[in-house]
């Protein structure tokens, strides 16, 4: 059974893991920006320069629009003008959604997440209201990211075709990835996850995700703090759960988030990705995306671009 070998952890070990691994007052008592600071103009040039045949894959998720349970709050898509009913010879539509949870691609702003009452570096989670995040909103990385994208394929490391709901992904495997294809996690980088959830939906069917999903063990934001990750996404939404945690559904979402400061992407499509990573043999590439610009903004539907 994958889940018995979760390690399990108390609060006490997820606090030390919060204020061992803080960036809070890091970049100054004002910053709503967290690792994003590590994307600088260097790492732009650079990761511009990893662009050699110019073929691109969306890793988005088409919006689901039917209900399921791994999606509750699907896309709401009504047609405003139609071709037969139309008033100005235009097509017009409308788009609602709920995007947080298991179903659609999105990221997750810094205001997404409180521990103990407080945000990233340290504003109380009382200033986000009904009007909005007042700070640490979506408006962060309104001017995009555009960095060097790292594809961590677990499936491809061992050999499998996708990873068991409930599987861990500890320190160690991360490593073993680097030192199996020579590519070192660095400053600034978008590091993005495959565990294969896609085919394991398509294999397992529709599963309430809450009661199993393959990600990341919390333990992991050690190692995620000493590489200087800017921006971490995966095609789950990081954790593994169940997370060993006595208290927290996806600790690593919190600590990542509010320790960090490092925004999240989650329920990505990296499968055709890894199949172009794995025909070249080619593991990192330029990353590209912006959020929607909304004022106070919690996070945003996405659709980042992966330029090899």
């Amino acid at each position: 059974d994958e889940h018995a070998s979760v390690q399990a952890f108390d609060g006490i070990q997820f606090d030390k893991w919060m204020n061992d691994n803080s960036n809070w007052g890091r970049w100054g008592k004002d910053d709503q920006l967290g690792t994003i600071n590590l994307i600088t103009s260097k790492e732009r040039i650079a990761a511009a320069e990893l662009v050699k045949t110019g073929s691109v894959v969306s890793l988005s998720r088409v919006m689901g629009t039917v209900k399921t349970l791994d999606n509750p709050t699907p896309l709401q898509h009504t047609m405003n003008e139609t071709g037969d009913r139309s008033e100005h010879g235009a097509a017009t539509d409308t788009y609602s959604v709920s995007y947080h949870g298991f179903g659609h691609s999105h990221y997750d702003a810094l205001c997404h997440m409180f521990h103990r009452g407080k945000m990233y570096n340290g504003y109380s989670k009382l200033i986000v209201t009904d009007d909005g995040c007042k700070k640490n909103s979506v408006l962060g990385i309104k001017n995009g990211i555009f960095t060097r994208g790292v594809l961590i394929d677990l499936p491809w490391l061992r050999n499998q075709k996708m990873l068991q709901p409930g599987t861990a992904v500890y320190t160690e495997e991360l490593e073993l990835w680097e030192k199996t294809t020579g590519v070192e996690i660095r400053s600034g980088d978008v590091l993005l996850l495959r565990t294969g959830r896609w085919l394991a939906r398509e294999q397992n069917g529709v599963i309430d995700l809450e009661t199993g999903i393959a990600g990341l063990h919390a333990s992991t934001i050690n190692w995620l703090h000493s590489r200087n990750v800017a921006v971490i996404g995966s095609d789950g939404i990081t954790d593994v759960i169940p997370s060993g945690s006595t208290d927290e559904l996806a600790p690593l979402h919190k600590l990542i988030i509010v320790s960090l400061g490092t925004t999240l992407f989650d329920n990505l499509d990296l499968d055709e990705l890894s199949q172009i990573a794995r025909k070249h043999n080619r593991w990192e590439f330029l990353f590209t995306t912006a959020p929607l610009a909304v004022k106070g903004g919690t996070g945003s539907p996405i659709n980042p671009i992966a330029v090899f």
